[in-house]
């Protein structure tokens, strides 16, 4: 079953809330999502990641500032474009090495989910008020880990692994108890952002051979076919325009809607089957709106052979997403095993 990538997996890559909303930083994207409902996809917009803010290792909402940890220190900001007001800090010991991080009702939690333990302290740098809990089994298997949108607040939030009901998010009060939990199903248009969400929303990626042509020589000599053929190259606009289509890009955004949608794919497709990937770089593919193309071939046919000519077709389930520059030719009716080198 696809999946979304979890945090640990993809530095600079996190999920946390504050002043009403949430947000999704993508650092492999140079951008982030802000919405105010991860079950409704409402008020959906896109900001440029400033280059001081990314590849973090975590990501913290809380109290009108975000709190970006990399390593043993953390850097606190008001503005994930601009890199407002930062100040950098360093962590105590006890607060480093947490699994996730988030904040709610003016404390930050650290998760260490090997331990199966928490700890909240009103003070990263000198572990103030810090206490260390046990953390519920039911509560140690989050992909991502956050708080309320509002510092007032309590609870917190966090993503589950994928299972036949999709990908779903727990909101409950507590980390040391299961009472209470209220289960939500995360919207598409959101998890279209998230590292591996177009797995869940538009298939796998799946890399398949179409066969384009068929060249015979029923004659009893030897015959040298020399034709133009013609192709498909470049991406699927209709389809890709489905990523992004309820997204508001902000002007600050230093890329347009069709860009982003063609970098997300192209990361879903290098992903690893696990995450609803193929392994494929498509750096060297054509991306520009698909076009028919004409090509040149030359080949010579023996006696009564017939040769099947092959093009290599990306896709998101079902649906072709790119149509690949590259051509094999086989003397079989079955498709290449190899998959296409780019």
């Amino acid at each position: 079953m696809s999946s979304i990538i979890p945090r640990s997996k993809a530095k600079g890559t996190d999920i946390c809330a504050i002043n009403k909303y949430y947000y999704i930083i993508r650092s492999d994207l140079g951008c982030y999502m802000q919405t105010s409902d991860l079950n409704k996809g409402a008020d959906i917009s896109v900001f440029s990641l400033h280059p001081a803010c990314q590849n973090g290792d975590h990501y913290i909402g809380g109290d009108s500032y975000f709190n970006i940890i990399n390593g043993n220190s953390c850097r606190r900001v008001t503005n994930l474009t601009t890199d407002s007001d930062a100040v950098v800090y360093s962590l105590h010991p006890k607060c480093q090495g947490g699994d996730h991080y988030f904040a709610a009702h003016g404390y930050f939690y650290i998760i260490f989910q090997g331990k199966g333990t928490y700890r909240r302290t009103t003070n990263m740098t000198k572990d103030s008020d810090a206490e260390e809990l046990k953390l519920h089994p039911n509560h140690r298997d989050g992909l991502y880990y956050w708080g309320p949108p509002s510092s007032k607040q309590t609870g917190f939030s966090f993503l589950k692994p994928a299972s036949e009901w999709g990908v779903e998010f727990y909101h409950g009060p507590d980390l040391g108890t299961d009472e209470r939990t209220a289960v939500y199903s995360v919207h598409p248009d959101v998890l279209n952002f998230l590292p591996g969400g177009l797995s869940v929303t538009k298939g796998p990626a799946i890399g398949m051979w179409e066969n384009i042509k068929t060249i015979t020589n029923d004659s009893t000599t030897p015959v040298t076919w020399q034709k133009k053929i013609t192709k498909k190259v470049g991406y699927n606009k209709e389809k890709m325009a489905q990523i992004t289509h309820n997204w508001k890009i902000e002007t600050s955004a230093s890329i347009e809607s069709a860009e982003l949608a063609k970098l997300i794919a192209k990361l879903q497709f290098a992903f690893s089957a696990e995450y609803g990937g193929s392994r494929v770089s498509t750096e060297n593919e054509s991306w520009k709106e698909a076009t028919e193309e004409e090509e040149q071939l030359t080949f010579g046919l023996k006696p009564n052979e017939r040769l099947y000519l092959w093009q290599h077709k990306l896709c998101l389930g079902q649906e072709p997403v790119l149509f690949c520059c590259d051509l094999k030719i086989t003397n079989e009716p079955n498709p290449p095993t190899s998959p296409a080198q780019p």
